[in-house]
């Protein structure tokens, strides 16, 4: 098969747009491999961090972990996810996307696989550090791959790559305990079982390395893509923001929301379930949501209802937690699914894969360092105050400038237009 098309554009002229990319799609049967492939790695960008929370005792108490650094164990998704995020698209045009990906597959399976053997905290913060560096990178790629090779598809691929993840989020939370028992106890072998479903992503991305071989964006002589100024973006930022403050949201509910049902009586059981349930509702929102938003030439009512239901969900479990949890579980699960929008809306506000690329690497980037004090935050509150009423109010609150961000994110512009030079704005 001959290589892909070349899908860069050369740097646009004073005052003129960048011409929209014009990929090669791929065929029936190399899109269908695709397909599969983008939500196989999806699958696995949540299992590494999800599958260790319901057995971090363990892991505590065997490798002889203190509380600070178990603490430390709740940022590093979120500082891992910043740092090598910011290296993916560097990487991206020199070897192209889909050989970092691939090689991001291999970092989670060798990473997830060897933590697994570790004999000391230091060498497992180190393999946990390489998995989620392999996760970080797909992060940010796999939008721009979807935006390449399906260009006329970007809401229903990023639908399929969202409920993937939210579907290997859910599944490691709620078997990781189960399938540690099933064999034998030994939190070894229920962390290292997962390392298999890396080891099938990075066979599925494999053949696709091998068909489109990229050899990254100044390949054959092409001019190198054109670096926008992206800072100058208002879109760019509010972005960043939108994406930081539900990432918040999100960890929190990971980290804490058990303990928040825990402690107005209900049982750890039903409070698995609860955050199962939390979880699984992303499932087919995640389908769904990203293809209605792709058809709207703005995504802001989508940004309101999403907002709406978290201050309803956090309301009610700072009032009345155990008077409906199965209402306010599935309302803070909604919630969460500003997730897929605003993968979706990443990939709609450029016009080129460089552009997503660039968003996408700013966006995560600085979003998720806007997560990081987060749920140490929330546990601040609770430690000082006794009680889940005010953290609760203070998520609820943080609903409004996400909400605000969102709406500025959610108009429908594109970088290009404003990551402009002041000199080009005005010949323009």
């Amino acid at each position: 098969m001959p290589p892909a098309a070349d899908t860069t554009t050369s740097s646009p002229r004073s005052g003129e747009r960048p011409q929209t990319e014009r990929p090669s799609a791929p065929g029936t049967y190399l899109g269908v491999l695709f397909a599969v492939a983008i939500a196989a790695a999806a699958f696995n960008l949540r299992p590494v961090v999800t599958s260790l929370g319901p057995l971090l005792d363990q892991v505590r108490d065997d490798l002889g972990m203190n509380p600070t650094l178990a603490g430390l164990l709740t940022a590093v998704p979120s500082l891992c996810f910043a740092l090598f995020g910011l290296a993916a698209p560097t990487a991206a045009r020199r070897i192209g996307p889909i050989a970092v990906i691939t090689a991001g597959m291999a970092a989670i399976t060798a990473g997830v696989l060897a933590r697994s053997f570790a004999g000391g905290t230091a060498v497992f913060l180190l393999f946990t550090a390489l998995a989620l560096a392999g996760v970080a990178v797909s992060n940010v790629l796999l939008p721009v791959v979807i935006k390449r090779y399906f260009p006329e598809k970007v809401g229903p691929m990023i639908g399929l790559y969202s409920m993937a993840l939210s579907a290997g989020t859910a599944l490691a939370a709620l078997v990781s305990v189960p399938l540690t028992s099933s064999l034998g106890g030994d939190w070894r072998y229920g962390l290292g079982s997962w390392a298999a479903l890396g080891a099938l992503a990075l066979l599925l991305w494999l053949p696709l390395l091998i068909a489109k071989r990229e050899r990254g964006e100044r390949a054959g002589g092409a001019p190198a893509p054109a670096r926008l100024p992206i800072t100058r973006s208002r879109t760019a930022w509010a972005m960043a923001c939108f994406f930081g403050l539900q990432a918040t949201g999100a960890y929190v509910v990971m980290g804490w929301l058990p303990k928040i049902f825990q402690d107005s009586g209900i049982d750890k059981g039903t409070s698995g379930v609860l955050l199962a349930v939390t979880m699984v509702i992303g499932v087919p929102v995640s389908f769904v949501l990203p293809n209605l938003a792709a058809r709207r030439g703005d995504q802001r009512i989508f940004v309101v209802l999403l907002a709406c239901c978290g201050i309803a969900g956090y309301s009610g479990l700072a009032l009345a937690p155990a008077g409906a949890p199965w209402v306010w579980a599935v309302l803070v699960g909604l919630s969460n699914c500003a997730f897929p929008l605003v993968l979706t809306m990443i990939g709609l506000r450029a016009r080129t894969a460089g552009g997503v690329a660039q968003l996408s690497v700013f966006a995560q980037g600085l979003g998720y360092l806007i997560s990081v004090p987060g749920p140490i935050l929330i546990g601040r509150i609770y430690d000082v105050t006794g009680e889940w009423y005010w953290p609760l109010g203070f998520l609820a609150l943080l609903l409004v400038p996400q909400m605000l961000f969102g709406l500025r994110a959610a108009q429908a512009r594109h970088i290009e237009d404003e990551a402009v030079l002041p000199a080009e704005r005005v010949k323009a």
